[in-house]
C-alpha cells in the first residue's frame, strides 16, 4: 500500500487518483468506476467526485492500494 499525502482536509476521488499517478484523466476514472474496479475502504465506489479523507484506502483492480494521508505541516518555532 502506498501512502499519498494531501495538503487539505479532503480530496475528490478523481483528483486523488491523478495525484497518486494511478490514472491520467477523469475519463479513465469514470471507466474504472463503471467497471466496478475501484474500492473505497473495501466497498465498491460509484462516485467520481466522492470526498476522501485521511485514512481512506482506495484499491484499484484488486491490486494497487493507496491510503489518503494528511501532510504534516512543520511549525516554525519563534
Amino acid at each position: 500500500m502506498m501512502d499519498i499525502e494531501i495538503q487539505t482536509d479532503m480530496i475528490q476521488l478523481d483528483q486523488f487518483l491523478k495525484l497518486a499517478g494511478a490514472v491520467s484523466s477523469g475519463g479513465e476514472v469514470r471507466a474504472l468506476l463503471a467497471e466496478g474496479m475501484i474500492l473505497r475502504n473495501n466497498v465498491p465506489e460509484t462516485a467520481r467526485r466522492r470526498k476522501l479523507v485521511p485514512g481512506d484506502v482506495i484499491t484499484i483492480n484488486s491490486s494497487d492500494a493507496y491510503r489518503v494521508v494528511r501532510l504534516q505541516q512543520c511549525r516554525s518555532q519563534s
